[in-house]
């Protein structure tokens, strides 16, 4: 079955940094895009980034030059370096194939990973 276990989040003061990490199983990985997605209490839940099968990038522009996402197919892993972080990037973190987002697949969200940006 699919599964998406999602890792890295925590507290962390604005301007610091954290890695999360996404290892997906139960999913043709290699040829499927992946996005990571974030939602906040009361919003709902956006893209943050994706990244294709030949690994072209693509970033919502309330990242851009913060935020990067690399993808290892050999691991089945999606990654999110997350730099310069602000209080408004606090939010539970999620990865999810870009291609389930769009069509209004919503069976396989995993747990998420909580990130909170604060002093």
């Amino acid at each position: 079955q699919v599964q998406l276990v999602e890792s890295g989040g925590g507290l962390v003061q604005p301007g610091g940094s954290l890695r999360l990490s996404c290892v997906a199983s139960g999913i043709p990985f290699s040829i499927y895009e992946m996005g990571w997605y974030r939602q906040a209490p009361g919003k709902q839940r956006e893209l943050v980034a994706g990244i294709r099968i030949v690994g072209s990038t693509m970033y919502a522009d309330f990242v851009k030059g913060r935020f990067t996402i690399s993808r290892d197919n050999a691991k089945n892993t999606v990654s999110l370096q997350m730099n310069r972080l602000k209080p408004e990037d606090t939010a539970v973190y999620y990865c999810y194939p870009m291609i389930y987002f769009a069509s209004g697949e919503n069976r396989y969200w995993g747990q998420g990973t909580q990130v909170t940006v604060s002093s």
